[in-house]
């Protein structure tokens, strides 16, 4: 299945200054696989290491960080072929398991500068600070791999040709019903199997959602794994009090994360650190509140008044224990939950397209779920599930800021307008990743 990604590995690789490549990613997003195929198609020779089942490779790593000596032992004992620079790429995966493989690139970089070395890594910032190790600053290059966009799930499912034929249509056209009616059932589909390669892979195998909530089961189980074998012990408990608790809490009418809610009777000083394992392991996003854009926006976030966001929808859907149907037939008891679902899924896509969200709230009355910076403009989204684009906050928001462009994101048709001298594009939520095409 195509990523996105595939096309900066492809500059990297070309670059004649290139350094090691450290790829990070939540568990099962499909980082292992992407390497594995780009390298096979690029280079003569791939020396794949993945130091989570081969525990004696560590050990080259340990008389002394000479890359010609390990590369030289690599080859000899793990492969039979000798590792060549411009012909050969050596993958280390999974290199948080070897802390001193980690700390080697820094040698590769200036010794072997033109030898390819790629790296990836789930849980590098969970492993960092549990083993900390010399890491080689400015001496590696880095990329992150989230779980499939709903850009790249369109294309794995054949759907991509929907997008293509509005892209060729002006901007202000409403999408016609030759191409709504598939985008939303693909946007509908995407809520329910979410980006991971393994759950989209099954899907367009099967179209069996049944067997897709296997794989969805299968992932979260070697999550928990993954709290036993790489948290504290005594922060088990409450890592998977935190992690059980967010889907509860994004369905809140104020989704604001509340530590007493997680836990009865724990504060957040008791908590906030299984909270940040699931950060650092990429399993959940803080988005924070800014209540006055200024720029940056960075300098305006709240680090102590944040929403809680999963990685993928997906996983989401499974956790809360929502049946697909749910999904397509809107029950009106689920709409808080369907909201929760669409709030997740724009928090992710805006991520993977680069922009970093937070949300606005003025005290307890008006809020916008998210803002965003482009080209020093703040840039506010508004988000519905369904077809209601009712936003009383937003318009508040847009004339006290002196907002000039924004966004409702809904299931209602393309359209735009202006009010209060703001343009505001009402984008059908399954065009999200059309986004930078009404900023321009």
């Amino acid at each position: 299945m195509y990523r996105k990604l595939s096309e900066k590995l492809l500059k990297w690789k070309e670059r004649p200054d290139h350094k090691p490549l450290l790829i990070t990613g939540v568990r099962q997003c499909g980082k292992s696989t992407l390497i594995q195929e780009f390298c096979s198609q690029q280079f003569e020779r791939v020396a794949y290491i993945d130091f989570e089942k081969e525990s004696g490779a560590a050990e080259l790593f340990e008389y002394d960080l000479n890359p010609k000596r390990i590369i030289q032992e690599l080859g000899s004992v793990f492969f039979g072929f000798e590792i060549t620079p411009g012909t050969a790429v050596l993958i280390l995966d999974e290199i948080q398991a070897c802390p001193r493989a980690l700390t080697s690139l820094k040698f590769f970089c200036e010794e072997m500068p033109g030898l390819h070395v790629v790296c990836a890594s789930s849980l590098l910032e969970v492993e960092q600070k549990r083993k900390p190790a010399s890491f080689p600053v400015g001496k590696i290059d880095r990329m992150q791999l989230y779980p499939m966009s709903f850009e790249e799930y369109l294309m794995a499912t054949e759907n991509q040709k929907y997008i293509e034929l509005v892209l060729r249509r002006e901007k202000s056209e409403p999408v016609p019903e030759l191409c709504r009616e598939p985008l939303e059932k693909a946007y509908k589909n995407y809520l329910i199997t979410g980006g991971m390669p393994a759950a989209v892979a099954v899907w367009n195998e099967t179209h069996d959602y049944s067997r897709v909530d296997e794989v969805l089961d299968g992932i979260l189980a070697k999550y928990s794994e993954d709290f036993l074998r790489h948290a504290p012990t005594s922060q088990v408990p409450k890592i998977h009090w935190v992690w059980d608790s967010v889907p509860r809490q994004l369905a809140k009418e104020n989704n604001k994360f509340v530590f007493s809610h997680v836990r009865e009777g724990k504060r957040s000083s008791e908590l906030e650190d299984a909270l940040i394992w699931l950060k650092d392991a990429g399993l959940v996003y803080l988005t924070e509140r800014v209540e006055k854009p200024d720029f940056p926006l960075s300098f305006s976030a709240e680090a102590a008044y944040f929403n809680v966001y999963m990685a993928d929808v997906g996983l989401l859907r499974r956790m809360a224990g929502v049946d697909f149907r749910v999904i397509f037939e809107e029950m009106e008891h689920y709409d808080r939950f369907r909201g929760a679902l669409a709030e997740n899924y724009v928090q992710n896509q805006l991520m993977q397209m680069g922009y970093t969200p937070y949300f606005w709230r003025s005290g307890n009355q008006a809020e916008v779920d998210f803002v965003f910076e482009d080209r020093g403009k703040v840039i506010p989204v508004e988000v519905k599930s369904a077809e209601n684009t009712r936003a009383k906050s937003y318009r508040l928001f847009c004339s006290r800021f002196d907002v000039k462009k924004g966004f409702k994101l809904s299931l209602k048709n393309l359209a735009n307008h202006v009010e209060q001298e703001t343009e505001t594009i009402r984008l059908p939520l399954y065009l999200i990743q059309t986004i930078e095409r009404y900023l321009d």
